[in-house]
């Protein structure tokens, strides 16, 4: 199937309030140009370099979110211009994106990413120890950061309960901090979960955002 049908198909498909990301690392400008004459705007990547050549050649009007782990030390090539970044995992990177939202007078759009699979690997805060590190006012101070919502990635595996699971948990934990932390944000609305495998069951549990990559472009190419 070719990138404009798979990309019709999902933008005719996904049930209103929830937004299609279309994960385009490794992908050449012109596939990325097939997905954007097909009526796709949101676009992820996750390395910091190919994003900015890939927004320095490609029409302003394409909506680009950061969807990887960020180094603290590359936020400040993506601030002027990215639109989301969905996977800020650590205070230090809350406060280096603040410094230049501040250098820059912009709120950058950020969601909080929990870390909710059963692998060691995942990157993310663990509710507990967000709850330690984070206090409602931090939200207030952090004043050049829009705090839009969370992200989470569940375990890659075949079980759709355990998917299940761990998304209904980032779900609830959504709907505590709407409460808690965030009860003063009415732009804390967004829950970024599911992937080509598992955006289904993401849905069903309340993803607004779901990043789907190889379902639309096929396998990821080789960078040389």
């Amino acid at each position: 199937m070719s990138i404009t049908h798979n990309i019709t198909k999902y933008i005719q498909s996904l049930p209103p309030g929830v937004k299609l990301v279309a994960v385009s690392k490794t992908k050449s400008n012109e596939e990325i140009m097939e997905a954007y004459h097909a009526g796709q705007r949101i676009f992820g990547e996750n390395k910091v370099q190919e994003l900015v050549q890939k927004w320095e050649t490609l029409p302003k009007d394409i909506e680009w979110h950061f969807i990887g782990h960020l180094q603290s030390n590359k936020v400040k090539y993506i601030a002027p211009f990215i639109a989301m970044i969905h996977a800020v995992d650590s205070v230090k990177l809350l406060n280096v994106i603040q410094e230049e939202g501040r250098r820059l007078d912009r709120k950058i759009p950020c969601l909080l990413q929990f870390h909710i699979a059963e692998e060691e690997t995942k990157f993310g805060f663990s509710p507990s120890e967000f709850s330690q590190l984070f206090e409602p006012k931090d939200a207030a101070q952090l004043d050049h950061i829009r705090f839009s919502g969370v992200m989470g990635m569940a375990t890659f595996t075949d079980n759709d309960q355990v998917i299940n699971r761990e998304f209904s948990d980032l779900h609830r934990l959504f709907e505590k901090l709407k409460t808690t932390h965030f009860s003063e944000r009415t732009d804390f609305s967004e829950i970024s979960m599911g992937m080509s495998h598992d955006y289904n069951l993401a849905i069903q549990n309340g993803s607004t955002f779901v990043r789907i990559g190889s379902a639309i472009f096929g396998d990821r190419n080789n960078l040389t």
